[in-house]
């Protein structure tokens, strides 16, 4: 499994669009599992989640881990091929399935007790901003280089890209890197429903 894979692909684009292949990847990513497996904890049958598995990997999203003979069957278990999955932008098929990504992040805010009012609009807003970020960085083609190195695991990935990217910034860049920044924290507190205060564990 690599550790960032860039997606391109407007096949790919349109599969991942999908809620349940959506779901079908972070199950993957976490754990090596079958259809059958997948099927349980989705509450779907085996038929529907092998559906969606042929078209996963026809684009390469997923991939076989292993194979292992159970009396007088093959089980097979599959994997996501990437930990992180980067849209390349300026496709115009990537939009809504981006839109929809940082929508879902800015809801999952709410299970460590940031309540944030989100929608399509406000998304749209943030890749704005996110995207003229990562273009004054170079992320977009970082992320292409960085997808192909070998050994190099999600954690050591990101770090790579964001020092790689402040050392080739400008001084001018990375004012307005910055001022990018204070723009993308601002919006965040305009949408918050009551002052940010991260949940304490139980």
């Amino acid at each position: 499994m690599k550790a960032v894979k860039v997606i391109k692909s407007p096949e790919a684009f349109q599969l991942l669009a999908d809620d349940t292949r959506r779901r079908i990847i972070h199950l993957l990513r976490a754990k090596e599992r079958t259809v059958s497996q997948i099927a349980e904890e989705l509450g779907l049958t085996p038929q529907a989640i092998y559906h969606h598995i042929r078209k996963m990997k026809d684009a390469d999203l997923i991939e076989i881990a292993r194979e292992e003979r159970v009396d007088h069957f093959i089980e097979t278990y599959y994997r996501a091929s990437a930990e992180v999955f980067h849209l390349s932008h300026g496709e115009g098929q990537s939009k809504k399935l981006e839109e929809q990504q940082v929508v879902d992040a800015l809801q999952n805010l709410s299970k460590i007790g940031i309540e944030i009012q989100s929608d399509p609009e406000m998304a749209s807003r943030v890749i704005a901003i996110q995207r003229k970020m990562a273009k004054i960085g170079g992320k977009e083609s970082l992320a292409d280089r960085v997808a192909g190195l070998d050994g190099v695991d999600f954690f050591g990935t990101q770090a790579l890209i964001e020092y790689a990217g402040y050392l080739l910034m400008s001084d001018e860049d990375f004012e307005e890197y910055l001022d990018l920044q204070k723009q993308l924290r601002k919006l965040l507190k305009s949408k918050l429903v009551r002052p940010a205060q991260l949940r304490k564990k139980a």
